[in-house]
Protein backbone atom coordinates (compact mmCIF):
# COMPACT_ATOMS: atom_id res chain seq x y z
CA UNK A 1 0.00 0.00 0.00
CA UNK A 2 1.39 3.27 -0.87
CA UNK A 3 -0.10 6.24 1.22
CA UNK A 4 1.40 9.79 0.15
CA UNK A 5 3.56 12.12 2.56
CA UNK A 6 0.65 14.40 3.05
CA UNK A 7 -2.11 11.15 4.02
CA UNK A 8 1.49 10.30 6.18
CA UNK A 9 1.00 13.38 8.33
CA UNK A 10 -2.31 13.65 8.63
CA UNK A 11 -2.89 10.43 10.34
CA UNK A 12 0.21 10.99 12.30
CA UNK A 13 -1.88 14.25 13.82
CA UNK A 14 -4.81 11.88 14.89
CA UNK A 15 -2.66 9.10 15.78
CA UNK A 16 -4.42 7.27 13.34
CA UNK A 17 -2.53 4.38 11.37
CA UNK A 18 -3.48 2.98 7.76
CA UNK A 19 -4.96 -0.23 7.56
CA UNK A 20 -6.53 -1.54 4.60
CA UNK A 21 -10.70 -2.69 5.57
CA UNK A 22 -12.17 -4.30 2.62
CA UNK A 23 -9.87 -3.37 -0.05
CA UNK A 24 -9.91 0.31 0.90
CA UNK A 25 -7.53 2.08 3.02
CA UNK A 26 -8.84 3.75 6.13
CA UNK A 27 -7.07 6.11 9.10
CA UNK A 28 -7.54 4.40 11.94
CA UNK A 29 -6.56 4.33 15.88
CA UNK A 30 -5.19 1.25 16.96
CA UNK A 31 -8.58 1.00 18.99
CA UNK A 32 -10.86 1.82 16.25
CA UNK A 33 -8.75 -1.10 14.25
CA UNK A 34 -8.83 -3.51 17.35
CA UNK A 35 -12.47 -3.15 17.41
CA UNK A 36 -12.98 -3.51 13.86
CA UNK A 37 -10.94 -6.99 13.91
CA UNK A 38 -8.51 -5.69 11.27
CA UNK A 39 -6.47 -8.51 10.19
CA UNK A 40 -2.72 -8.54 10.75
CA UNK A 41 0.00 -8.20 8.19
CA UNK A 42 2.86 -9.45 9.34
CA UNK A 43 2.37 -11.56 12.88
CA UNK A 44 0.77 -14.94 12.77
CA UNK A 45 -2.35 -15.57 14.51
CA UNK A 46 -0.36 -17.70 16.86
CA UNK A 47 1.67 -15.00 17.25
CA UNK A 48 -0.70 -12.46 17.93
CA UNK A 49 -2.39 -14.17 20.38
CA UNK A 50 0.58 -14.62 22.36
CA UNK A 51 1.70 -11.22 21.97
CA UNK A 52 -1.59 -9.52 23.09
CA UNK A 53 -1.51 -12.24 26.17
CA UNK A 54 1.77 -11.29 26.85
CA UNK A 55 1.16 -6.97 26.29
CA UNK A 56 -2.27 -7.70 28.44
CA UNK A 57 -0.34 -9.20 31.37
CA UNK A 58 2.50 -6.63 31.31
CA UNK A 59 0.08 -3.68 31.10
CA UNK A 60 -3.73 -4.27 31.43
CA UNK A 61 -5.58 -2.73 28.67
CA UNK A 62 -2.61 -2.99 26.33
CA UNK A 63 -4.53 -5.84 24.28
CA UNK A 64 -7.53 -3.43 23.74
CA UNK A 65 -5.16 -0.68 22.84
CA UNK A 66 -4.38 -2.82 19.98
CA UNK A 67 -0.71 -3.80 20.79
CA UNK A 68 -0.99 -6.16 18.20
CA UNK A 69 -1.76 -3.96 15.28
CA UNK A 70 0.69 -1.61 16.78
CA UNK A 71 3.66 -4.03 16.16
CA UNK A 72 2.60 -5.58 13.38
CA UNK A 73 2.16 -1.94 11.75
CA UNK A 74 5.63 -0.94 12.99
CA UNK A 75 6.98 -4.07 11.27
CA UNK A 76 5.42 -3.46 7.87
CA UNK A 77 7.04 -0.13 7.60
CA UNK A 78 10.25 0.61 6.82
CA UNK A 79 13.17 -0.33 9.40
CA UNK A 80 14.08 3.81 9.28
CA UNK A 81 10.26 4.33 10.30
CA UNK A 82 9.86 1.76 12.56
CA UNK A 83 8.68 3.02 16.28
CA UNK A 84 8.71 -0.29 18.41
CA UNK A 85 11.18 0.11 21.34
CA UNK A 86 13.31 -3.03 19.72
CA UNK A 87 14.28 -0.32 16.75
CA UNK A 88 15.83 2.17 19.26
CA UNK A 89 17.33 -0.76 20.99
CA UNK A 90 19.73 -1.73 18.02
CA UNK A 91 17.88 -4.25 17.49
CA UNK A 92 19.09 -5.38 13.46
CA UNK A 93 16.27 -5.41 10.93
CA UNK A 94 13.93 -6.95 10.03
CA UNK A 95 12.61 -6.73 13.18
CA UNK A 96 10.51 -9.10 12.67
CA UNK A 97 12.65 -11.83 13.09
CA UNK A 98 13.32 -10.65 16.47
CA UNK A 99 9.26 -10.59 17.44
CA UNK A 100 8.68 -14.02 15.92
CA UNK A 101 11.84 -15.92 17.45
CA UNK A 102 11.12 -13.89 21.59
CA UNK A 103 7.51 -14.84 20.63
CA UNK A 104 7.94 -18.53 19.83
CA UNK A 105 10.49 -19.02 22.73
CA UNK A 106 7.82 -17.39 24.59
CA UNK A 107 5.17 -20.12 23.55
CA UNK A 108 7.84 -22.75 23.45
CA UNK A 109 9.30 -21.96 27.40
CA UNK A 110 4.88 -22.24 28.56
CA UNK A 111 4.44 -24.87 27.24
CA UNK A 112 7.93 -26.79 29.02
CA UNK A 113 6.53 -25.12 31.93
CA UNK A 114 2.67 -25.59 31.60
CA UNK A 115 1.69 -28.06 29.06
CA UNK A 116 0.76 -24.86 26.79
CA UNK A 117 1.26 -21.64 25.02
CA UNK A 118 1.62 -18.57 26.90
CA UNK A 119 -1.81 -17.38 25.58
CA UNK A 120 -3.59 -20.15 27.03
CA UNK A 121 -2.39 -19.54 30.52
CA UNK A 122 -4.30 -18.55 33.42
CA UNK A 123 -3.96 -15.22 34.48
CA UNK A 124 -2.19 -15.79 37.20
CA UNK A 125 0.00 -18.48 35.83
CA UNK A 126 0.97 -15.61 33.01
CA UNK A 127 1.96 -13.26 36.07
CA UNK A 128 4.55 -15.78 37.70
CA UNK A 129 6.24 -16.62 34.32
CA UNK A 130 6.90 -13.14 33.26
CA UNK A 131 8.11 -12.18 36.32
CA UNK A 132 10.17 -15.77 36.09
CA UNK A 133 11.25 -14.34 32.85
CA UNK A 134 11.84 -10.74 33.46
CA UNK A 135 14.66 -11.56 35.72
CA UNK A 136 16.21 -14.70 34.01
CA UNK A 137 15.78 -16.84 31.31
CA UNK A 138 13.31 -19.38 31.57
CA UNK A 139 13.79 -23.27 30.78
CA UNK A 140 12.97 -24.09 27.00
CA UNK A 141 13.32 -20.66 26.12
CA UNK A 142 15.26 -20.21 22.69
CA UNK A 143 15.17 -17.53 21.53
CA UNK A 144 16.81 -13.78 22.28
CA UNK A 145 17.59 -13.29 26.26
CA UNK A 146 14.05 -13.14 27.55
CA UNK A 147 14.99 -9.77 30.08
CA UNK A 148 15.67 -8.45 26.82
CA UNK A 149 12.45 -8.81 24.82
CA UNK A 150 10.66 -8.31 28.53
CA UNK A 151 12.03 -4.95 28.64
CA UNK A 152 11.61 -4.28 24.94
CA UNK A 153 7.44 -5.04 24.87
CA UNK A 154 6.75 -2.94 27.83
CA UNK A 155 8.18 -0.02 26.79
CA UNK A 156 5.44 -1.13 23.52
CA UNK A 157 3.07 -1.46 25.84
CA UNK A 158 3.25 1.72 27.45
CA UNK A 159 3.63 3.56 24.37
CA UNK A 160 0.17 2.06 23.14
CA UNK A 161 -1.32 2.38 26.49
CA UNK A 162 -0.20 6.31 27.40
CA UNK A 163 1.26 7.45 24.55
CA UNK A 164 -2.04 9.10 23.69
CA UNK A 165 -4.02 12.17 25.05
CA UNK A 166 -6.37 9.95 26.72
CA UNK A 167 -3.68 7.85 27.99
CA UNK A 168 -2.17 10.79 29.24
CA UNK A 169 -5.78 12.11 31.18
CA UNK A 170 -5.64 8.65 32.52
CA UNK A 171 -2.34 9.06 34.52
CA UNK A 172 -3.69 12.62 35.29
CA UNK A 173 -0.46 13.80 33.76
CA UNK A 174 -1.01 17.33 31.53
CA UNK A 175 -1.00 16.43 27.73
CA UNK A 176 1.93 19.11 26.51
CA UNK A 177 2.72 18.24 22.69
CA UNK A 178 4.91 20.90 20.71
CA UNK A 179 2.53 20.17 18.14
CA UNK A 180 -1.55 19.68 19.41
CA UNK A 181 -2.82 16.67 17.68
CA UNK A 182 -5.92 18.28 15.61
CA UNK A 183 -8.15 15.46 17.53
CA UNK A 184 -8.46 13.03 20.56
CA UNK A 185 -6.21 9.85 19.75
Amino acid sequence: MTVDRRSMLKGAALSAFAFTVGGATSWLTLREAYAQSVPLNVLTPTERAALEALGETLLPGAREAGIALYVDHQLSVDPGDCLLAARVANVPPPVSNFYRACLGALDRAATAAHGMPFAQLSPEQRNHFVDAMRQKVPEGWTGPPSPFFYLLARMDAVDVVYGTVEGFERLGVPYMPHVSPTSKW
